[in-house]
């Protein structure tokens, strides 16, 4: 046996190693659990953010948001909040809006020249903030716009967002693509991607560490999982991103699958890009952590269309119920009052228009039985207009918010801001900051009834200029979901993106000094 003591500063690093979170700082505290003062409640030091390169078509831009919200307790002095351009490890990488005819065994989806060119790195910061409470913004031309490797340290780190909204005004993936950069972690799933003729799915794999990483790609559809046409193993480069179009993975076609991505050594980021050639485009972000309940936040009360898709990656199948929170109460949505989910395996239901024309959340919960319910990972494809004018988002299973979340580019006019109680009432505080532009921030308090979806355009700043956040807080209650849809009508299609706002982890709980940390490490 060995006995492994390890510092406060030490645990710290262990911790920060698994949530993309580097160190802590003293603050304000709280007591937390019932144990008295056997822990604090700190704001987090250091926080790191990833964001995916943008896109590659010739007819798109890209906004950049970036904000930290104002907390008590945190130095007013020090700190710096910047992103700097990611290496692309790839030299030529596919328009999106082509025809995806690759090599096949080309994972980055080369074409022979007929792609974007990579954009290279540098050493040029964006969006540095110059004090909390006042977001940033800049608009580039995504055609060339690399992958971004952001840090934020001291009273810049808790709560620190990036949003990326990106337009693309023509070709097979028009629309508005959003994406809330993400913590770098060694684990992520992605129920909803697909391998589909109709479909272009690319997964972005962005290392932001000194050493090269190496990852793992598993797709698993309605049979269980996809036979590999390549070696699944892939190495990115150090400070650099990797896309992979997943129909290079695999022979097989799905219409709807799972894919996992797993850093065997070191850490990423990941996401999707997905493109359907007759919906529009958007990102695909990762599941909320395998759980026996599934909170799916935000459904657009005039979606045409909703695919529900879950993978049941344990041992055991889930049977699952299925319910639509909606602004009054929860119902069951007529013939699809439940959902039988085989262990490792993708199942996807088609819910057509489940809103009927009012805003709603979907719910998973186990069904009755014996036994421990079985975990799962879930994702929501929706669609809005018809025919030509169809524009697609998608909201993954997205955790409760513990104490605050925040979404950054929010707009005059288009933002929607939706929350759901699955069980008991809740009460929140939103607030949106000041504009880029400038003006003053505003907070209003809202109720939120148990089993019920408040959908609600979201506070603007005073006499604000200019994009803004929206922060919100979980004041008491149950537990709160949270989402925000960006919406934009362009040419009679009804553009729009949905991210989903899980809890921002700004501060984090650390054992006091004074406490035993010893902790046992058998052999």
């Amino acid at each position: 046996m060995n006995r492994t003591t390890l510092s406060l500063i030490g645990a710290t690093t262990a911790l920060a190693a698994i949530s993309g979170v580097a160190a802590l700082t003293g603050g304000s505290s709280d007591d937390a659990g019932s144990a008295g003062k056997a822990a604090t409640r700190l704001p987090v030091q250091r926080s790191t953010l990833l964001c995916p390169t943008p896109s590659t078509s010739d007819v798109s831009s890209t906004t950049y948001t970036a904000y930290t919200p104002k907390r008590d307790g945190v130095d007013a002095k020090d700190g710096t909040a910047e992103l700097l351009p990611a290496q692309n490890a790839a030299d030529d990488v596919t328009d999106p809006g082509g025809d995806g005819k690759g090599d096949k065994n080309d994972k980055s989806g080369k074409d022979g020249g007929k792609g974007g060119q990579a954009a290279s790195g540098g050493d040029k910061p964006v969006l540095p903030l110059k004090e909390p409470g006042k977001p940033v913004t800049t608009d580039v031309s995504s055609a060339g716009a690399p992958a971004l490797i952001g840090t934020a340290d001291g009273r810049f780190a808790p709560g620190w967002t990036v949003q990326q909204t990106t337009t693309i005004d023509a070709g097979s993936g028009r629309g508005i693509l959003g994406t809330a950069c993400t913590a770098p972690d060694t684990d992520f799933w992605f129920p909803g991607v697909s391998t589909d003729r109709g479909r272009q799915d690319f997964v972005h794999l962005t290392n932001p560490d000194d050493a090269a990483a190496e990852v793992d790609l598993k797709l698993y559809g309605p049979s269980g999982r996809l036979k590999s046409a390549t070696d699944e193993s892939i190495t990115v480069p150090p400070r650099s991103t990797l896309p992979v179009l997943l129909s290079t993975l695999t022979d097989q076609r799905a219409e709807s699958a799972s894919l996992r991505v797993t850093a065997r050594s070191g850490r990423i980021g990941a996401e999707v890009q997905a493109v359907d050639q007759k919906a529009g485009s958007d990102w695909l972000p990762p599941s909320a952590v395998p759980s026996s309940t599934v909170a799916i936040p935000g459904i657009p009360k005039d979606a045409t269309s909703a695919r529900l898709v879950v993978f049941a990656p344990g041992s055991d199948d889930a049977d699952l119920k299925v319910r639509l929170a909606g602004p009054n109460n929860s119902i069951t949505p007529a013939g699809h009052e439940s959902l039988h989910v085989k262990s490792g395996m993708t199942a996807a239901i088609d819910l057509g228009d489940v809103t009927k024309g009012e805003p709603g959340s979907l719910l998973l919960t186990p069904e009755g039985g014996e036994g421990p319910a079985t975990p799962v990972v879930a994702a929501l494809q929706v669609t809005r207009g018809k025919g030509g004018d169809q524009e697609t988002a998608f909201i993954p299973a997205t955790a409760a918010i513990e104490r605050s979340a925040t979404a950054a580019d929010n707009r005059t006019k288009g933002s929607t801001l939706s929350l759901v109680a699955p069980r008991a009432a809740a009460k929140v505080r939103i607030t949106a900051s000041a504009g880029a532009g400038g003006g003053s921030p505003v907070s209003k308090t809202y109720e939120v009834k148990g089993g019920t979806t408040k959908a609600l355009e979201p506070p603007r700043p005073a006499s604000g200029k200019g994009p803004y956040a929206v922060t919100v807080e979980r004041l008491s209650g149950g537990p709160v979901h949270a989402s925000r849809m960006l919406e934009l009508t362009q040419d009679g299609v009804p553009m729009f993106t949905i991210q989903s706002l899980p809890d921002d982890r700004g501060t984090v709980v650390v054992p006091e000094a004074g406490q035993n940390m010893s902790l046992l490490n058998d052999d």
